[in-house]
């Protein structure tokens, strides 16, 4: 067994919108956490996850990212950021920062370029198709109901978003999209943060003809959900991510797996694979509902 200071953290997870306002507005913000790092360190904490704080439009919850190197005004500003980071490490906590890089928010530049037309440089950051017949690509629904997919009368294509309409899905097929991703990542770790919780990770690879899901009964979309979980090249992304960025930083990473059975979820956290450290899986929540419908209640057994 490796010794790691990750497997032995107590990690506190802060949503900062909902956790401490500094300023009376009615938002938390990067200052009111500042004010609250004494009481966290009598909890005995060691590390922070800090929910999103990217410059966003808010559409679902920070997760919609403008601009991954920038703060979301209700926050505060870059300086707060880097103020928060030095005071925590000062209180020898760690800081890890949520990493959401299946997709980004339709009003990131890089979508705001690749939608302008069939040849703009951008064009491949993102997934684009034709429709069939006037419908969509294929009949895949969003997590967040309708459609996966959202048509753009620029180009007359489809764009896919597995969640909200704006926030549209990176494709992770292309290399300078990648790059971009890496580049992102080491600007934050130059920062100083102690490493990442990856949000829907194992969506990052989606099956390349995007076939139609089953339709499911009671439902008007098919599950997409065999083609986008843990999709072919999802541990070749890993790896190179690992070689690229993780590996040259004493951090910790921590996965988001849904849809992921233990058998799966072993080869992310393999220490031979040189892909995470950890995930979350989701067998324990999921465990007395319908998978599809998860407010339909379901029998279970303990075993």
């Amino acid at each position: 067994m490796e010794r790691k200071w990750w497997k032995e953290a107590v990690v506190y997870q802060i949503y900062p919108r909902s956790f401490k306002d500094s300023n009376r507005d009615g938002i938390g913000d990067l200052p009111g956490i500042i004010q609250k790092l004494d009481y966290l360190k009598n909890l005995g904490i060691d590390v922070i996850w800090l929910c999103p704080v990217y410059k966003s439009p808010n559409d679902d919850n920070g997760y919609d990212i403008i601009d991954y190197r920038d703060i979301m005004d209700d926050f505060g500003t870059m300086k707060d950021m880097e103020r928060l980071l030095a005071k925590i490490h000062e209180k020898d906590i760690k800081l890890i920062m949520d990493l959401v890089v299946n997709h980004t928010s339709d009003e990131h530049t890089w979508f705001i370029e690749s939608r302008s037309s069939l040849d703009n440089t951008y064009r491949d950051f993102y997934i684009w198709r034709k429709g069939k017949n006037g419908s969509p690509p294929n009949n895949w629904g969003s997590v967040f109901g309708g459609s996966a997919w959202e048509y753009d009368k620029t180009t007359d294509e489809y764009c896919l978003h597995l969640f909200s309409k704006k926030q549209s899905d990176l494709n992770w097929e292309s290399p300078r999209a990648r790059e971009e991703i890496y580049k992102m990542m080491k600007w934050w770790l130059d920062k100083g943060i102690d490493g990442f919780r990856i949000d829907t990770v194992n969506l990052f690879s989606k099956v390349p003809d995007l076939p139609d899901g089953k339709i499911i009964e009671g439902y008007n979309y098919g599950d997409g959900s065999p083609y986008f979980l843990n999709g072919p090249r999802i541990h070749e992304y890993l790896q190179e991510m690992n070689k690229k960025v993780l590996s040259k930083y004493d951090i910790m990473t921590v996965g988001e797996t849904p849809g992921t059975p233990p058998q799966i979820t072993a080869k992310y956290v393999n220490r031979d694979r040189h892909e995470l450290d950890m995930v979350f899986h989701f067998e324990l929540m999921e465990i007395d509902h319908d998978p599809i419908n998860k407010w339909k209640p379901k029998e279970w057994k303990l075993d």
